[in-house]
C-alpha cells in the first residue's frame, strides 16, 4: 500500500472514530433514559401527586340563587302551598265540618220520649254551625214535603258545602300542576341559554365544560318545580279523601233522620222561622 493510501485509510478511520465520540457525547447531555433509570434506581423516582378534586357545596341556597329569577313564582307557590295546607288542617277538623256534640245531641232527640221535633232539632243545628248542621238543616226545612223533594234539598246542601271545602284544595291541585310547568320552562331556557353561551366561547376554551356547567344550573328549576308539586298533590289528594269520608258520614247522619221526618209527610210544614 502506498503513503498516499495509508492517508486516505488513517483519514476515515480518524473520522468513524471522531463520529462514534459525538454520539456517545450527544447521548449522554440528552440524559438517562427513563427505563434506564428506573431500572438502576427504582427508589429515585418520585410518584406524581395529584390533586384532589374537590366537589362544589351543593346546597339549597346555591341551588336556588342558580336557578335565577324563575325562582320567584317557584317560592310564591311553595309558600301558598303551605299557607293551603296549614289552613285546610284547621279547616277540616272534624269538631268544625260534623260535630261530635252535633251528632249526640241529634241522637238523643231522636231517642226521646215525644218522639223526634224537628223544630227542637233544627235549634240543636243552629246552635252548632257547621257543614253538617247546613245540611241538617236543609233536611229539616223540607218536613212535611215529599220525601223526593227532601231528598233533593240535601243533595244540593251536601253538595254545596263540600264545594265550600274543596275551594282551598283546589289551589294545592292547581299547584300541583303548574310547579313542574314553570320548573320545565326554566330548564328548557337554561338550556337555550347554556347553548348560545358555548357558541360565543373563544376557540382555545373547553365547550364541553361550559355546556355542562349550563345544563347543571338549568336543570335546578326543574328539580325545584318537583319539589313544590310533589307535596302539593299529596295534601291535596289526603283533603279530598278526607272531605270524601266526612260527608259520607254527614250523608249517613241526614238519611238516617229520614223515617224520623215521614210521619210528618203531607201534614206538618215546617218553617225555620217558626219556634
Amino acid at each position: 500500500m502506498n503513503r498516499s493510501s495509508r492517508l486516505i485509510c488513517f483519514v476515515i478511520l480518524a473520522a468513524t472514530i471522531g463520529f462514534q465520540s459525538m454520539s456517545v457525547d450527544a447521548q449522554d447531555s440528552a440524559g438517562p433514559k427513563p427505563s434506564d433509570d428506573i431500572s438502576s434506581n427504582p427508589d429515585s423516582i418520585e410518584p406524581e401527586v395529584i390533586a384532589p378534586i374537590v366537589p362544589a357545596d351543593l346546597n339549597l341556597l346555591n341551588l336556588l340563587v342558580q336557578g335565577g329569577w324563575f325562582m320567584i313564582p317557584l317560592l310564591m307557590l311553595s309558600m301558598l302551598v303551605v299557607t293551603m295546607t296549614m289552613e285546610r288542617l284547621i279547616g277540616l277538623r272534624k269538631a268544625k265540618v260534623l260535630p261530635p256534640i252535633l251528632v249526640r245531641e241529634l241522637a238523643d232527640l231522636g231517642r226521646a220520649e215525644g218522639g223526634f221535633d224537628p223544630r227542637a232539632a233544627y235549634r240543636i243545628c243552629q246552635t252548632f254551625p257547621s257543614a253538617g248542621s247546613k245540611v241538617i238543616q236543609a233536611l229539616l226545612s223540607k218536613v212535611g214535603r215529599p220525601q223526593s223533594e227532601v231528598e233533593h234539598s240535601v243533595a244540593e246542601a251536601s253538595q254545596r258545602e263540600a264545594e265550600k271545602l274543596h275551594t282551598n284544595v283546589r289551589w294545592l291541585n292547581m299547584t300541583a300542576q303548574i310547579a313542574p310547568l314553570i320548573g320545565l320552562l326554566g330548564t328548557v331556557w337554561g338550556m337555550i341559554q347554556a347553548f348560545y353561551d358555548t357558541t360565543q366561547l373563544d376557540p382555545g376554551r373547553n365547550k364541553s365544560e361550559a355546556l355542562a356547567e349550563g345544563i347543571y344550573t338549568a336543570l335546578v328549576t326543574t328539580l325545584v318545580g318537583l319539589i313544590v308539586a310533589i307535596p302539593a298533590a299529596i295534601a291535596a289528594h289526603y283533603f279530598e279523601s278526607k272531605i270524601i269520608r266526612l260527608f259520607h258520614q254527614i250523608d249517613e247522619m241526614s238519611f238516617n233522620l229520614f223515617p224520623q221526618i215521614e210521619r210528618f209527610e203531607g201534614r206538618v210544614r215546617f218553617s225555620q222561622d217558626r219556634d
